[in-house]
């Protein structure tokens, strides 16, 4: 035991204890390890052996294809179902306590409801539904329910019924077409993918920067946390926006180039919220306690410090996503974006032009977007409710 032999009844051996530890990885650890061997070695076969014209998956009449972001994708899904999911279920009674809490924010419930479907529908829709594809014959179909003067489509091409010199829409295309043909039910559910991706990539970056620059500027103290809090100046004044499109003239522009830059220059915010965190935290009676007992600074931060940050940093985090997406939307819709990336932007984008006798080619992507910023705004300030009732306290 860590306190065999000890002179004193409070003196914990501390590194004996980080030394019987040290090849005893946490269960949750493990299984990051276990869950992310197979996605390493599907993507070293995909990039070596199969090449980039060959598909991943191929099923009866359709083809998937992976690609790198689709990789990085899954890897966060399995960070974010061992490090957050994971512990909410290996303790039951704080989970009671905490979705006690939540629930009494019924926006937000209904907004957790919301980005659940936006994350099922991203996440299996690909599997079940085709990639919207070009049709010129199908295009202004009106949704259904809805009709369109036959003077934009033509009576031959009108997948309805012609009812006095109108298209009538109909289920095949529930929410209508582009004018290029596109269906745009399909292009939703493709476009939450490309929200998901933004979401949980740009996130785990933000906070593997964020989290180690904050906690080590924190405890460091001196010129370490000088220099690096005004590294943290220096990333919150950069023009993210000007490097994008400096970014996309010397390579061009893509989903994977837009998580990488605007990820970046997003984790200064986090790493001073983080250090602010911690230097109140380390001031706490328990951590107090820990360094009388022998633990120095590694083992606080490690075992104290960052765990009992982490309820603040997940609702940071949280508030962070709905300006990843609106950026993204907001560059496809002026054209800055990959053409190729099927995100609400680009939907919105393409019937700017047609919004006068097809708006739903507007509207639908629009509200879809509309929502799920929303439901990520309530379900942050009641996370923050929840899991730091702390800070409500402050504010009031």
């Amino acid at each position: 035991m860590g306190t065999q032999r000890s002179d004193r009844f409070d003196e914990v051996e501390w590194d004996e204890i980080s030394r019987s530890r040290w090849f005893e990885p946490s269960r949750n650890t493990l299984g990051v390890v276990l869950c992310t061997l197979p996605i390493a070695v599907l993507g070293f076969y995909d990039w070596q052996v199969l090449g980039e014209r060959t598909a991943t998956f191929a099923f009866v009449g359709t083809e998937w294809d992976l690609g790198g972001i689709d990789y990085l994708f899954g890897f966060t899904l399995v960070l974010f179902a061992f490090y957050l999911v994971a512990p909410l279920y290996q303790n039951p009674r704080m989970t009671r306590y905490y979705w006690r809490q939540f629930k009494r924010n019924r926006p937000a419930v209904v907004s957790l409801g919301w980005l659940g479907v936006v994350f099922v529908g991203g996440l299996f829709g690909p599997l079940v539904m085709s990639a919207p594809e070009q049709s010129v014959l199908t295009g202004y179909q009106p949704p259904v329910f809805l009709s369109i003067d036959a003077a934009y489509v033509d009576a031959q091409t009108c997948v309805g019924d012609v009812v006095s010199g109108r298209c009538q829409g109909t289920w095949q295309h529930p929410l209508g077409t582009t004018q290029g043909g596109k269906d745009v039910l399909a292009s939703i559910i493709y476009g939450m993918t490309i929200s998901m991706q933004i979401a949980f990539i740009t996130t785990t970056i933000v906070a593997a920067i964020g989290v180690s620059v904050g906690t080590v500027s924190a405890y460091a103290g001196g010129w370490v946390d000088e220099t690096l809090m005004r590294l943290v100046d220096v990333v919150l004044s950069f023009p993210t926006l000007l490097m994008f499109l400096l970014i996309l003239y010397i390579y061009g522009a893509g989903l994977g180039m837009f998580i990488l830059i605007f990820s970046l220059f997003a984790w200064g915010g986090t790493a001073r919220y983080v250090r602010s965190k911690s230097l109140s935290v380390s001031e706490a009676e328990y951590v107090m306690a820990g360094r009388l007992s022998g633990a120095n600074t590694t083992q606080v931060v490690r075992r104290h410090v960052v765990p009992n940050t982490a309820s603040s940093i997940i609702t940071q985090l949280t508030l962070l996503v709905p300006g990843f997406l609106l950026a993204e939307a907001q560059l496809a819709f002026l054209g800055l974006g990959d053409s190729e990336v099927p995100s609400w932007g680009q939907l919105i984008s393409a019937g700017q032009s047609d919004l006068s006798f097809a708006p739903w080619i507007v509207l639908a992507p629009g509200f879809v977007l509309f929502l799920t910023i929303l439901a990520f705004n309530f379900l942050g300030d009641a996370l923050l409710d929840a899991l730091n009732p702390e800070a409500e306290a402050e504010t009031e």
